[in-house]
């Protein structure tokens, strides 16, 4: 039986609680995500590699 790899995440910013959902990619890790309302910089969480996880 095969899982369902979902893509979509709701990425909320620590900065300013700003909310959005975005398509992670599939064919590169993102080590980082600028956050469209306050432009804070998010990195992955200790020991992740990919700000999705």
């Amino acid at each position: 039986m095969a899982q369902e790899i979902i893509l979509e995440s709701t990425i909320t910013c620590p900065e300013c609680g700003h909310v959005k959902t975005e398509t992670m990619p599939t064919d590169a890790c993102q080590w980082f995500y600028e956050c469209e309302n306050c432009h804070a910089v998010l990195r992955p969480k200790a020991g992740d590699c990919c700000v999705f996880w």
